[in-house]
């Protein structure tokens, strides 16, 4: 498949990319996305919206999603390194309530395409680190949801570090555990 490989994952509809880079004594270049490439890979997503974001060490932002108007996410790491995280809240997914993660950097490349449906967060693990991510739909703040990231019916295995104090966002300390997610579907 011309300048991406897509490694599909244990969830239907995750898949982790690498591009091809091109690298020479100048340094390196790669397309971080070709409309084209990315609908052969099966990714036909209208994307609107470009976000970044630059967090230091120990930042875990998440378990985000939108309500009414959900997001495919494309993410990828400008700088440093993140373990990236998707949930799938699909009712009628085989793997509903499971989880996966990629670890996302500079270095890599790779990049993690995350379909409407998910719940989404990321833990910085280098000093510092630029994420950016495109989206399917437009930010609604009136439409977030959230689950608590660290859910034991979910069970997300984070890399944790040692003598490192996870931050979180005000908001991000007080979401619904999965199951009380999974209640106010009903």
């Amino acid at each position: 498949m011309g300048k991406i490989s897509v490694e599909e994952c244990e969830i239907e509809g995750i898949k982790i990319i690498t591009p091809q880079v091109y690298g020479d004594s100048r340094g390196y270049f790669f397309e971080s996305y070709t409309l084209r490439d990315y609908k052969e890979a099966g990714i036909e997503c209208d994307f609107v919206q470009d976000n970044q974001a630059g967090s230091r060490r120990g930042v875990l932002r998440g378990l985000h999603f939108q309500k009414e108007f959900p997001q495919a996410k494309l993410v990828r790491v400008l700088k440093g390194t993140v373990y990236d995280v998707a949930v799938d809240l699909r009712k009628n997914s085989d793997t509903f309530g499971k989880w996966v993660g990629a670890l996302l950097s500079d270095e890599n490349k790779k990049q993690f395409f995350i379909p409407e449906g998910f719940a989404h967060g990321y833990l910085v693990l280098s000093d510092y680190a630029e994420f950016a991510y495109k989206c399917s739909d437009y930010y609604h703040p009136d439409d977030e949801g959230g689950i608590k990231y660290d859910d034991p019916d979910v069970g997300i295995e984070w890399p944790f570090e040692k003598n490192v104090d996870i931050v979180l966002s005000d908001k991000d300390q007080y979401w619904a555990s999965f199951r009380e997610y999974v209640e106010g579907c009903k």
